[in-house]
């Protein structure tokens, strides 16, 4: 791989000579062609009506342990609301202590990627929330066992009823991913760079700004693009040329192995870069725990350029400003079991 950063020589003069360029006066409306702020309220979902009931069951299956065979893993597990939405875990650990194949992806403003996990094998929230119960390396559930635990406490029935009113049993696995969906549909956290698209010209500072000139003018905005900073588009992980083994392991293809086609190898969803720096480590493989390395990678594998040591600390100073502020939530109190609750199970189903 080639060297990341220029000597420290140029780096000197390059420091000098960038500092002394402001901002370009036009860098917001140049933003908005490329960027769109983030919405004051909760946006819409497909075919699923957000309601304060729903959002409220939402939050407590969320949090709720017993949902997985074990009874020791939640949503929240993996994408801890306190610490930046995920697990700051290389790749997370699930059932029977197993260590999964990627890094978890924060939940935070995830409603606004086209597509969910780092391939976007589901659709939406609905059908993502319903992948880590049934895989046997994170909760290792079914979903008949997930409705009998929520049928076993008379509050969930309660819950669901009025979450889904009219429907004649509304305790359904579908139901349960549309209810956590609802809940993180809510999970936006609105940041300076909202402020600042917004037109506040007190935002950002010199330098942040300087960062997004450069975030357009280097071609990161290529790919992490819209809302989120990415989050809609697929792209090859080495576009120009292949980081090593120790940041893209040989044997994740990516989507390859949802769509079988030869050029989806080593395919992944651009990563959206909302509050990334709270989200260490980085990319699938979660091999990169510093931020202006993997800034430095992406420079040499997906632009084909070194981005020196200068610019890489104005980006990341850039990247800084899409730390949001998190919603405050209220840890649930969730129902207690019944008689008829089935018991935790730790056992490891051989592949």
């Amino acid at each position: 791989m080639k060297s990341l950063f220029t000597s420290a020589a140029v780096l000197v003069l390059a420091t000098t000579a960038f500092a002394a360029d402001p901002a370009p006066a036009d860098l917001r409306a140049s933003a908005l062609e490329i960027f769109k702020p983030l919405p004051s309220t909760t946006p819409a979902v497909t075919n699923n009506p957000i309601t304060p009931d729903k959002i409220a069951l939402g939050k407590a299956l969320f949090f709720d342990p017993r949902i997985s065979a074990s009874g020791v893993f939640s949503c929240n597990s993996c994408h801890n609301l306190g610490t930046g939405g995920d697990d700051n875990l290389e790749t997370s650990i699930g059932h029977g202590w197993q260590k999964g194949p990627r890094n978890s992806p924060t939940v935070f403003n995830a409603v606004f990627n086209s597509a969910q996990f780092w391939d976007g094998r589901a659709d939406d929230l609905a059908a993502q929330a319903k992948g880590p119960v049934q895989a046997g390396v994170e909760m290792a559930n079914t979903p008949d066992q997930v409705v009998a635990t929520l049928k076993s406490m008379p509050d969930y029935v309660s819950w669901f009823r009025a979450s889904f009113p009219g429907e004649e049993d509304p305790v359904t696995f579908d139901n349960f991913a549309k209810a956590i969906e609802a809940f993180e549909a809510t999970l936006i956290t609105p940041a300076p760079f909202d402020a600042f698209l917004n037109g506040d010209d007190n935002a950002m500072t010199a330098d942040q700004q300087k960062g997004l000139a450069l975030f357009i003018d280097k071609g990161c905005s290529s790919c992490h693009a819209g809302i989120n900073l990415g989050g809609e588009g697929y792209f090859p992980f080495g576009l120009i040329e292949k980081p090593g083994a120790d940041v893209l392991p040989e044997n994740d293809k990516g989507r390859f192995a949802v769509t079988a086609t030869a050029d989806d190898s080593y395919v992944f969803r651009a990563a959206p870069l909302r509050n990334v720096a709270m989200t260490a480590p980085y990319f699938h493989s979660g091999k990169v725990w510093d931020l202006k390395q993997a800034v430095g990678i992406m420079g040499v594998s997906q632009l084909g350029e070194d981005i020196n040591d200068a610019e890489a600390d104005l980006i990341v100073a850039f990247l800084g400003t899409l730390t949001g502020k998190v919603p405050e939530v209220t840890y649930p109190i969730l129902p207690a079991e019944t008689g008829t609750t089935p018991r935790p199970s730790g056992e490891v189903i051989a592949k």
